[in-house]
């Protein structure tokens, strides 16, 4: 059997500095976009103090931008909506972090609570909407950047199978 293991074979990995990966100052994967969503969480002091609630629309606050990404905050009061809508060619990470948001899609229906997260991709359509009666907070990663929104109606969501009443569709 052969007693020679990587280690005395090439070395300690750590003692070599040209063969680490140097760290990446933005994120570029999905799993480092969620982690960076997480992270931004999980410093409530960094988002905290900007957040303000509005009865007549929702509130948003650019929090953060690298390369071809962006990073958005948003509350949301009782009642509140997005509307059926996409994000166009953005992927994204929705992260909740106060309250409770309920999303909805042609799959279903899904409570939010704080901490949970939604990765898309792009042409993903959903509503998203606060159902409670608290005020909700959620933070949102697009890459890249948001530059569209496209809304959906209702009838979109069918399968095709079913009568569409051109009235109310």
């Amino acid at each position: 059997m052969n007693s020679d293991s990587d280690l005395q074979i090439a070395g300690d990995i750590l003692e070599v500095p040209h063969l680490l990966q140097p760290p990446r100052e933005h994120p570029a994967t999905v799993a480092e976009f969620v982690g960076l969503a997480r992270s931004l969480a999980a410093d409530r002091a960094q988002w905290e103090h900007l957040v303000e609630y509005d009865a007549t629309t929702r509130w948003y606050h650019r929090l953060h931008t690298g390369p071809g990404y962006e990073v958005w905050l948003l509350s949301w009061v009782p009642g509140q909506g997005s509307g059926l809508h996409d994000h166009g060619r953005s992927s994204g990470v929705l992260t909740v972090l106060d309250g409770t948001l309920t999303e909805r899609t042609e799959r279903g229906t899904r409570a939010l609570g704080a901490g949970a997260q939604r990765v898309f991709a792009p042409g993903y359509v959903h509503e998203v909407v606060n159902d409670t009666l608290e005020p909700a907070i959620s933070l949102h990663v697009y890459f890249p950047g948001l530059t569209e929104m496209p809304m959906h109606t209702a009838c979109a969501r069918r399968t095709g199978s079913e009568p569409v009443d051109a009235v109310t569709a």
